[in-house]
């Protein structure tokens, strides 16, 4: 346990239902001592009686985050490791005025999407904000870094919609080439080919449904996983569509994915425009796509951030530490000292402290 000093506030919780504290303090505790780890606080129960101390900040904070997975426990939600990393990622990440209003996104019962294996609840306000979108909207968007959940929340909610039999199947898609490898040059057939990038749309369906399912479902055509490529020439009516590291389509290659929408059908798309792997010279396809339809009726975008990442906490600074040196080689490029960072520049003194280590 963290020690506490003699100035430290002390704030004294009492919750009213005793049958669901295992829950929120976790199997022996575990998820008090993860507060107390992550945010430098001492947590000590008594009976149905939490006392926080430690730094007025820091207090406050474990105070909102356990307020916070206390509600989702009385309104009849999960809460595990993931949803306490969560309570206290959106906690610290906003002043004191703003937690309740932060919080109160992962605590409404109305955003759970249900599926076979599991229930899936936003863990940000902006993943709240993009469910909102996927349930109000035809076409959205889903921008932002690697880790924000853009493409596994859109999964969720088409997996959702089929079950409860409000599409009559899932496609889901991604351009087939990335980082610069051709699939003529790879071995094996056109499935040995094509799976490799493909399969973390798999993982996660595999998270959502049970394997004998996800393999019914695939060979009944309910759900299809398939490279953009075989998209040409069809119209995709009455399905909830998903592609997926779509920065990384042309603009004539996303055209042809929109126009594939068909009656019934909504559509997700996901990307990462800080990470386009195609070649030099050619515009992303999402990239015009954003530009273009901004303001279209019936179509919403919504921007993730580095505070949206919802994989481990090392991940987030990760992702903020590339984009720093990404903008240095921009403001080095823009000053015409060349086009790329020397070794100097990128040394270990101009990363976050938190990368160095």
């Amino acid at each position: 346990m963290t020690t506490a000093s003699g100035t430290d506030p002390r704030i004294d919780l009492q919750f009213d239902d005793n049958r669901l504290l295992p829950l929120l303090f976790g199997e022996h505790e575990q998820y008090l001592s993860r507060i107390e780890r992550q945010l430098g606080v001492n947590l000590i129960s008594r009976g149905n009686c939490l006392t926080i101390s430690g730094p007025e900040d820091a207090a406050g904070a474990a105070r909102a985050a356990l307020d916070a997975l206390w509600e989702r426990l009385k309104r009849g939600m999960d809460v595990g490791p993931a949803e306490v990393d969560a309570a206290m990622r959106i906690a610290t990440g906003v002043d004191a005025e703003s937690r309740g209003r932060a919080l109160a996104s992962i605590t409404r019962p109305e955003a759970v999407l249900k599926t076979r294996r599991r229930d899936i609840t936003p863990r940000s306000p902006t993943q709240a904000a993009y469910l909102k979108a996927l349930a109000e909207n035809e076409l959205v968007f889903g921008l932002g870094p690697a880790g924000t959940g853009k493409t596994y929340l859109a999964m969720a909610q088409a997996v959702s919609l089929l079950i409860t039999g409000r599409v009559d199947r899932i496609v889901l898609s991604r351009p087939a080439v990335e980082a610069g490898e051709k699939l003529g040059f790879l071995p094996g057939d056109m499935r040995e080919k094509v799976d490799p990038y493909l399969r973390p749309l798999y993982d996660a369906l595999y998270d959502m449904l049970p394997a004998e399912q996800v393999t019914k479902r695939l060979g009944s055509g309910e759900i299809e996983v398939a490279p953009l490529a075989f998209m040409r020439g069809r119209t995709l009516a009455n399905a909830f569509v998903v592609l997926d590291e779509a920065q990384n389509t042309t603009p004539m290659q996303m055209k042809m994915f929109l126009t594939r929408l068909g009656e019934g059908s909504r559509m997700a798309i996901t990307g990462d425009l800080s990470q386009v792997d195609l070649p030099n010279g050619v515009k992303s396809g999402l990239c015009e796509a954003v530009e273009v339809l901004e303001g279209v009726e019936g179509a919403a975008f919504v921007h993730f951030s580095v505070a949206d990442v919802v994989r481990h906490p090392l991940v987030g600074r990760i992702v903020d530490a590339y984009d720093r040196a990404d903008a240095r080689r921009k403001r080095v490029e823009k000053m015409g000292r060349g086009g790329s960072l020397s070794a100097d520049t990128l040394s270990a003194d101009t990363l976050p402290a938190e990368i160095e280590e």
